[in-house]
């Protein structure tokens, strides 16, 4: 079956069109429209502004995702429409929703609600060193999923696919966010992720005469949470200390931001191993935009190759940590083709029954995905 996708969660506007076929995915068309620059200097995503510009995006996203479907296949026709209704910024993701339920009405096809997270962890299945198999999902399950991105930080217990427990998530910003309120009092610009790690990269932890130190806020605690608002704090003071007589000088600023990093990386690291071991996991499957960090992916493989190596890891590729529509259309694809009929569920209607469909900024993905 053919799905075309539409994501608008955030500030990414993105539609692709996947042929799905039982054990076999092919990415006709991907196409993703960035507002980073646009939302720079705010420090981070401006709502309103984001919905305009999705409003602006979306015809001509769809216009190139059909084009560049059309050079792929001979064959054209959509299937099913699926759209991101949550977690996200309600302005975003109401664009997105008005938009599919337009194009649902004039193609006379179905519409399948998305779950923005599920979406993250399902993007395992395109791309990556090693490739999630639905077939062998006996040697998956069950996994302990970490879903970090900037507005996302959770660890999910995976125990097939359509059924999750949270174990565990930020109790207030999320890694992501952290990493962009730093950049930001280091004046290096959004988004924070990306600029960081690179400082991070040029820093010659061997030569240096002294080093910084930053807390790993919860790192020790029994339970799943995080917590990286004190860990901003704690930068926020120290450049503040350090910059009461002279400016941050490169090497400065390179460790500050590798000590950053590390500091989210450890957390992170220590969690997901803890949840691991403790509900004996099969698999461990990471997701979001955070998990495209190349030091955190890099230290992922050698912890758990050290240390619960009975369990798989698995990463997406780079490209498919990041927002987008091709792991919209995927996470449809569980979910419509166990249905027979749309009837048996208003996630899956035709005709008048898609008006049901609404946004949930704050759509969790324990106990019904939608």
């Amino acid at each position: 079956m053919k799905i075309l996708a539409i994501e608008t969660s955030c500030d990414d506007t993105s539609i692709a069109i996947l042929d799905i076929k039982k054990h076999r995915l092919e990415i006709l068309s991907n196409i993703v429209s960035s507002q980073a620059k646009l939302h720079a200097k705010y420090g981070g995503v401006f709502p309103s502004l984001a919905k305009r510009e999705h409003q602006k995006n979306l015809p001509l996203v769809l216009k190139k995702a059909l084009q560049e479907a059309r050079s792929a296949s001979r064959r054209t026709k959509i299937d099913a429409i699926a759209v991101t209704i949550g977690p996200g910024l309600e302005p975003c993701l109401w664009t997105g929703i008005n938009f599919a339920k337009e194009l649902a009405e004039k193609l006379k096809k179905p519409l399948i609600p998305v779950n923005h997270i599920e979406a993250h962890i399902l993007a395992n299945f395109v791309g990556g060193n090693s490739k999630l198999q639905i077939t062998n999902s006996k040697k998956i399950f069950p996994a302990v999923c970490l879903v970090v991105s900037g507005g996302h930080t959770q660890l999910i217990l995976m125990k097939n696919f359509g059924k999750y427990e949270i174990l565990g998530e930020t109790r207030d910003d999320a890694a992501g966010e952290c990493f962009d309120k730093v950049a930001r009092i280091l004046g290096l610009g959004y988004p924070g992720g990306p600029v960081i790690a690179a400082e991070a990269a040029k820093y010659n932890i061997q030569h240096t005469k002294y080093r910084i130190r930053l807390p790993r806020p919860m790192i020790n605690t029994k339970d799943y949470d995080f917590s990286f608002s004190g860990l901003k704090t704690a930068v926020l003071y120290l450049v503040k200390n350090m910059t009461s007589k002279k400016r941050l000088n490169k090497k400065e600023i390179q460790e500050i931001c590798f000590e950053t990093q590390q500091a989210i990386i450890d957390v992170l690291i220590r969690k997901t191993l803890k949840a691991a071991k403790n509900h004996k996991a099969k698999s461990i499957i990471l997701g979001g935009g955070v998990a495209a960090n190349k030091e955190l992916r890099k230290q992922f493989k050698e912890k758990v190759s050290k240390e619960i190596p009975y369990s798989k890891l698995y990463i997406p590729n780079s490209k498919f940590c990041t927002d987008n529509a091709v792991m919209a259309a995927i996470s449809a694809s569980f979910h419509f083709k166990k249905k027979k009929t749309p009837k048996e569920n208003l996630r899956f209607p035709t005709g008048q029954g898609w008006k049901k469909i609404v946004a949930d900024a704050n759509l969790r993905i324990d106990g019904k995905i939608l």
